[in-house]
């Protein structure tokens, strides 16, 4: 791992090593890998399941990991008051799984992050949802994991919903970092290139076809009926933000990996682009409803 090696905390330091000395399986088991059955949702932990994966087996990674935002007051918005271009109640997320201490944040996002340095190949890549809650540590965990950061895109959410408190300024982007795992000397990831200035979104009034694409998306929130008909997720992204990172960075019949599989919307994507996908999801509620909406997905051209 270089001199940086030298800075990486003790407990970063041994969960790396223990990541970069598993075995990889030379022979996946027909139509799945290391056990795991594709184009599915598995209810466990995604540490303790990509450590079973073989190194070097996975095309390109969506991470949506907890932001750890669930701090503070308990926020709800009923819908007592209409706001135009709002629909439905609104709630901040408060969940177990999204309130850690900083220290063990830290070291969860060293576990994942380095069992996704092992398994994701060099020519593929990483996308890493966040905000500032937990984009600086993520980003830190990169560089010290030598995880080389491509871009730090902007997702900007026009509508986003209003601050309640009147303390601070509405929050109306998220941070997505795009990563690859074959070092600054080791540039093999693959990038649509001129499919990307060609692309058009109706919606986004920073793309103008035939110019590259920058690094500010503007893609609003809003899900389509498909996407939320089946139940939702407190922190689900829609398929047309995850469908972009796929057409810019996959190709059809790769292998996508979900490690925070949440209501499934990355799978969802990539079964429309046509590409394999393995996700990982501790919610068994989260697992079920996956698995619904993947029963109604089909490939775009099908």
């Amino acid at each position: 791992m270089g001199p940086l090696k030298k800075t990486l905390p003790k407990a970063a330091e041994a969960e790396a090593a223990r990541a970069e000395a598993a075995r990889p399986e030379k022979t996946p088991a027909p139509g799945g890998l290391s056990g795991f059955a594709l184009d599915q949702i598995h209810h466990m932990d995604c540490v303790t399941g990509m450590a079973r994966l073989p190194s070097l087996s996975i095309d390109l990674a969506i991470a949506d990991p907890p932001y750890n935002l669930s701090k503070g007051g308990a926020w709800i918005w009923d819908n007592a008051t209409a706001l135009p271009g709002f629909g439905g109640e609104w709630r901040k997320v408060m969940a177990k799984w999204d309130d850690m201490t900083l220290a063990g944040y830290f070291e969860f996002t060293v576990a994942w992050v380095s069992q996704l340095r092992r398994v994701v190949k060099p020519t593929g890549s990483l996308w890493i949802h966040g905000t500032y809650h937990n984009a600086g540590i993520i980003n830190f965990v990169l560089q010290l994991l030598e995880v080389e950061i491509i871009n730090e895109i902007i997702w900007y959410k026009r509508n986003s919903f209003p601050n309640l408190s009147g303390r601070r300024l509405t929050a109306s982007h998220e941070t997505i970092l795009w990563a690859h795992t074959g070092g600054a000397r080791n540039r093999k990831y693959h990038f649509a290139y001129e499919d990307s200035k060609g692309m058009s979104f109706p919606e986004d009034s920073l793309k103008e076809p035939g110019k590259q694409m920058r690094t500010v998306w503007d893609i609003p929130n809003n899900k389509k009926r498909e996407e939320t008909g089946l139940g939702k997720h407190p922190t689900q992204k829609p398929v047309r933000l995850l469908s972009r990172m796929l057409d810019l960075s996959g190709k059809p019949g790769d292998l996508l990996l979900a490690p925070f599989a949440g209501s499934g919307s990355d799978c969802v994507a990539a079964r429309k682009k046509g590409m394999h996908f393995l996700g990982f999801e501790t919610d068994p509620v989260y697992v079920d409803l996956c698995k619904k909406r993947l029963e109604g997905s089909e490939p775009e051209d099908a």
